[in-house]
């Protein structure tokens, strides 16, 4: 099991932290990715950019956004082998993030987008407790649906280590969802297989073990790095359990189509200038 991040909390933002949360914001504002901002967080460790993240989901939250749930990111070893890093991080899901399954990508809402299939979890009952089992994993679960992830970086040219994605909210883009939910009594997400197309070529496969072992460790993992910083996982709440296989960038034109076994389907479209212009 990986290690839970410490739980304890800055007594107060520091100018660093305020300063890589503006860069960050202004890059999703105006669409030009910043520098990374690692260097401004030198010293600080994960804490200090878990409060950049927490800073800028505090400014959503006071804009009127709505927080649905959490992603869990760099679960698949392929994924921590493409960008460098050796842990799982957590960001915060919003309710605007939420792409229809068959949706569209509007052309510029996304910096530097990258698709990624993988098991959603859809909560029954909360998870309080700092030493969370995969019993009170099962317990809590009331569904899970096949997803994609569209993750993004604010950070230019994805140049970013562990800091700069927990910084950049898990470097979370938007989500799709499938339509269909599959209680847990009938999957075994150990052992599911993931395919995932663009057009008709595939460019990423995985399985449930390639998450953290099962997207129900991964869970797990989440649910005690949350009850452990007081702000726990609740009835209701959407948990993106982690890349099953290696992501993919994403082009305007592009289609992707992800099938995980026992699951289903789920698709998402990125639209064309073309497209954009003849609206």
């Amino acid at each position: 099991m990986p290690t839970v991040p410490d739980g304890a909390r800055p007594d107060a933002v520091s100018p660093a932290v305020v300063k890589a949360a503006d860069l960050l914001a202004e890059a999703t504002r105006t669409g030009v990715a910043c520098p990374p901002v690692r260097d401004l967080l030198d010293g600080g460790g994960l804490e200090t950019a878990y409060a950049v993240q927490q800073l800028n989901v505090r400014r959503g939250l006071a804009a009127g956004r709505r927080v649905v749930g959490r992603k869990i990111g760099l679960t698949s070893p392929a994924v921590q082998r493409q960008l460098g890093v050796d842990q799982p991080d957590f960001g915060a899901l919003f309710a605007d993030m939420a792409v229809p399954d068959g949706g569209e990508v509007p052309v510029g809402r996304l910096l530097q987008p990258k698709v990624e299939a993988e098991v959603a979890l859809v909560l029954g009952r909360d998870l309080p407790h700092p030493e969370c089992t995969i019993v009170d994993v099962l317990r809590a679960v009331d569904f899970a649906l096949p997803a994609l992830e569209i993750v993004d970086s604010r950070v230019r040219n994805w140049d970013i280590s562990l800091i700069d994605t927990v910084a950049d909210n898990a470097s979370c883009g938007l989500y799709v969802l499938g339509g269909t939910p599959v209680p847990l009594t009938a999957v075994d997400l150990r052992a599911v297989t993931m395919t995932m197309s663009r057009g008709d070529e595939t460019v990423s496969e995985g399985t449930g073990a390639d998450c953290l072992g099962s997207p129900l460790v991964a869970a797990v993992w989440l649910a005690s790095a949350l009850a452990g910083r007081g702000d726990p996982l609740r009835a209701g709440d959407l948990v993106l359990t982690g890349a099953l296989g290696p992501m993919t960038p994403a082009a305007p034109g592009d289609a992707f189509e992800a099938r995980i076994s026992d699951l289903g389907s789920v698709r998402v479209r990125f639209a064309t200038e073309t497209e954009e212009d003849g609206k």
